[in-house]
């Protein structure tokens, strides 16, 4: 059974009818075209569909589209764009941390996420972050430089 749901999207007051059961990826990717949140295992095992819900990295197939009433939902789309490119986003560029950038997205969300909460962690810190956010192309390294150089941008 279909019904209204009402969330900001990206600062920008959304509704839309949702079956009780639709995830939320579904919803910002199919209704919204918004591919930047990638579909990978649909389990959460791999990260590549985070987004922020309310600040917090959350995986996006985990979750139903009726919670999110409310509350604010920011993809990679909503965070910069090529005339207005976010620091996380530059710092990943500047240190070659993209490769096939499939899981670009989720792990700069939630390297958001991280740095919101703690304007310089550790490398540890950062690791323990990103612990659920998988990349088969990077070896993680750059990917914790570019978190490091995005800290140092941003907080100084």
């Amino acid at each position: 059974m279909a019904r209204p749901v009402q969330f900001f999207l990206n600062d920008r007051l959304e509704t839309v009818e949702v079956d009780e059961n639709e995830i939320l990826i579904d919803t910002i990717r199919e209704r919204f075209r918004l591919c930047g949140t990638k579909e990978g295992c649909r389990t959460g095992d791999c990260g590549t569909c985070t987004v922020l819900l309310d600040g917090r990295a959350v995986r996006s197939c985990l979750i139903l589209t009726c919670a999110v009433e409310g509350k604010h939902i920011t993809t990679i789309e909503g965070l910069g764009n090529a005339t207005n490119v976010h620091p996380i986003q530059q710092a990943f560029v500047d240190v070659g941390a993209v490769q096939c950038g499939f899981c670009i997205p989720g792990m700069v969300l939630t390297a958001k996420s991280l740095l919101d909460e703690n304007h310089h962690p550790t490398e540890h810190e950062i690791r323990i972050a990103l612990s659920g956010n998988l990349c088969r192309c990077t070896g993680y390294e750059k990917i914790i430089q570019a978190v490091q150089l995005a800290s140092q941008r941003m907080y100084p």
